[in-house]
C-alpha cells in the first residue's frame, strides 16, 4: 500500500474518531481514541455460546442476479421504496437495547462499523449495478437480486466524502452487500470480521435526539460506530448523506 494511500486511510480513522469524541462522555477523550485508532486492530473474538457464528452468516450469502446488459431494469424515480416508506412511518422498538444483543462487524477502508444483528437484513455478493441520473455520488446504483432491486451505497463516500481522495476510491474492494433490515437499501463492505455478544455496559449509547441520529452508539472497546439502522434507513430514503440529517 503506498504511503499516500495510508495517509488518505488515517485520516478517514481519525474524521469517525472525531465524530466520536463529539457524542461521548468524559470517560472517552479525544488522547484516548487516537491511541485507539493507531494502535493495531486486535482480532475481535466472538464471546458467549449463543453467539451466532460469521461462518452461518457466510453461508447465507446470496450472489446476484446476472443480468443482460440490453434488458432494461430501472426506472429513474425517486430512492424511497415501499419497504424503506414502511420502516420510516413505524418507529421499531429497539429490543437490542435490553440485555446482550448481538452485533455484526465489517469494515470499510479500514474502518469497523458494527450493526445489531436483529437489525440486519442478509448480505449478498456485490454484483453489477445500474446507475440513476440525478442521484448523490454515494448512491452506486441498483442492484437486482432475484425479483428485487436494491439500492447499493458505497458507505465510504457516504460515511465521509471529503476524505475519499482517488486513490482511496481506487483501493476499495468492495466484496458485499450489508442489507439494512427490512429496506430495500444495502451498505457495501470489504470485509467481514466476526458477529460479537455485547452487554449493555460495553456500548456508550446515544439519545436518540443527538445530532447524529444515524449512529446509535460507540462500542467502547473497538472504538467504532454501532448504527441505528432505522435512522440510517430514513436519511437514505431523503437522499441525505453524513452532513444532510435536517
Amino acid at each position: 500500500m503506498s504511503k499516500s494511500l495510508t495517509a488518505s486511510k488515517k485520516l478517514m480513522q481519525n474524521y469517525l474518531s472525531e465524530l466520536l469524541t463529539e457524542s461521548s462522555s468524559e470517560d472517552v477523550q479525544q488522547p484516548m481514541l487516537k491511541k485507539a485508532m493507531s494502535a493495531p486492530k486486535p482480532a475481535i473474538k466472538a464471546k458467549g455460546d449463543d453467539n451466532k457464528s460469521l461462518t452461518e452468516l457466510l453461508k447465507n450469502i446470496t450472489p446476484p442476479l446476472k443480468v443482460e446488459s440490453n434488458e432494461p431494469i430501472l426506472e429513474n424515480k425517486v430512492l424511497t421504496t415501499r419497504k424503506s416508506e414502511a420502516s420510516a412511518i413505524i418507529e421499531e422498538s429497539k429490543s437490542y437495547r435490553e440485555g446482550d444483543f448481538q452485533a455484526m462487524f465489517f469494515d470499510v477502508a479500514g474502518l469497523i462499523i458494527a450493526v445489531p444483528l436483529i437489525e440486519l437484513g442478509g448480505i449478498h455478493q456485490v454484483g453489477k449495478t445500474n446507475s440513476l441520473m440525478g442521484k448523490p455520488e454515494w448512491f452506486k446504483g441498483v442492484m437486482l437480486h432475484r425479483e428485487e432491486k436494491i439500492n447499493v451505497v458505497d458507505t465510504a463516500l457516504w460515511v465521509m466524502p471529503e476524505k475519499c481522495n482517488d486513490k482511496l476510491k481506487d483501493s476499495l474492494n468492495y466484496q458485499y452487500i450489508i442489507m439494512l433490515n427490512d429496506s430495500n437499501w444495502g451498505l457495501m463492505a470489504e470485509n467481514l470480521i466476526d458477529t460479537v455478544v455485547l452487554s449493555q455496559d460495553e456500548v456508550k449509547w446515544l439519545d436518540t435526539k443527538n445530532k447524529r441520529p444515524w449512529l446509535a452508539g460507540l462500542v467502547k472497546e473497538k472504538m467504532c460506530a454501532l448504527l441505528d439502522v432505522s435512522a440510517l434507513i430514513k436519511l437514505l430514503d431523503k437522499g441525505s448523506n453524513i452532513y444532510q440529517e435536517k
